[in-house]
């Protein structure tokens, strides 16, 4: 008989009154500081001020999270938010007058990269960056990123895969005791390898010779492996029961296909235009 990880964890780490620190709350966390590690050393390489990377995190921390956020609720879960419109904005809830900090547990990856992407222009516009040279910059560090937050998802006995019989199955007991894959590990790994494509890509000064290549390459991998993970996947709400794709998949492959773009017309035609 086959032996499965029985995943017994709860996803609060403790709990005072109504504030609870969350194993995913630190993975946010993680996230951030590592991201601003490596960006520092990046920064740093390149004669960048640190001065530089502090407001650029200013831009980029907010537009995370509230695209992540946006993204959930009005993909993912509006018919509940649409009655809960501050919800959509406020770490607590209030149903019945009682008061629970409650973070923000309902986060999506396409908003998160939507939120970036705005946050990265709005950032450029203001201190005169040239924009695919801060996307290329980014490119190295967001699946860093994923790779803590999918950890936290494992955590958080989140975003459950579907039945297996696999030695690397898992029985989330929070949920039910079924062996299932484990896909946010799947994910976290995934996540793990691009980042370390990319920023060998990075060393071997890719994203001095071809801008938007590293962006482009991030864009295709990332989206790529999502897409291919998710069929692995319980679906998220129940709209995408019988459907052939569901909202994740959907919503990657323009994000493939932008990707495309980066890497094959984009350098030829605006290439030396953007060099930097």
């Amino acid at each position: 008989m086959m032996m499965y990880l029985q995943w017994d964890v709860a996803p609060e780490i403790f709990r005072i009154g109504g504030f609870a620190l969350r194993y995913y709350s630190v993975a946010f966390m993680l996230a951030f500081s590592s991201a601003y590690g490596v960006l520092f050393y990046v920064f740093k390489g390149e004669g960048r001020p640190k001065e530089m990377l502090d407001r650029l995190l200013i831009y980029i921390m907010p537009g995370t999270l509230v695209g992540a956020r946006l993204g959930h609720c009005f993909f993912y879960d509006f018919a509940y938010y649409k009655y809960h419109l501050w919800e959509m904005f406020l770490p607590f809830t209030m149903e019945h007058h009682h008061f629970e900090f409650t973070g923000y547990q309902g986060l999506a990856s396409h908003g998160g990269a939507a939120g970036i992407l705005l946050a990265a222009a709005l950032f450029c516009r203001r201190y005169q960056v040239p924009f695919i040279w801060l996307l290329d910059r980014l490119s190295i560090v967001v699946p860093l990123a994923g790779f803590f937050i999918r950890t936290g998802n494992f955590f958080n006995s989140e975003i459950i895969g579907i039945p297996a019989k696999l030695p690397l199955a898992v029985v989330f007991t929070r949920i039910d005791l079924i062996p299932r894959h484990p896909a946010q590990l799947y994910e976290a790994a995934c996540y793990v390898i691009i980042f370390a494509v990319l920023l060998y890509g990075y060393k071997k000064g890719i994203a001095f010779t071809k801008p938007g290549y590293l962006f482009g390459w991030l864009l295709i991998l990332v989206f790529s492996a999502r897409f291919m993970i998710e069929f692995m996947k319980e679906n998220q709400v129940a709209f995408e029961n019988g459907h052939p794709l569901n909202m994740g998949q959907l919503l990657s492959l323009p994000l493939i296909a932008l990707g495309m773009y980066y890497i094959t017309y984009y350098k030829r035609k605006y290439g030396n235009k953007t060099s930097h």
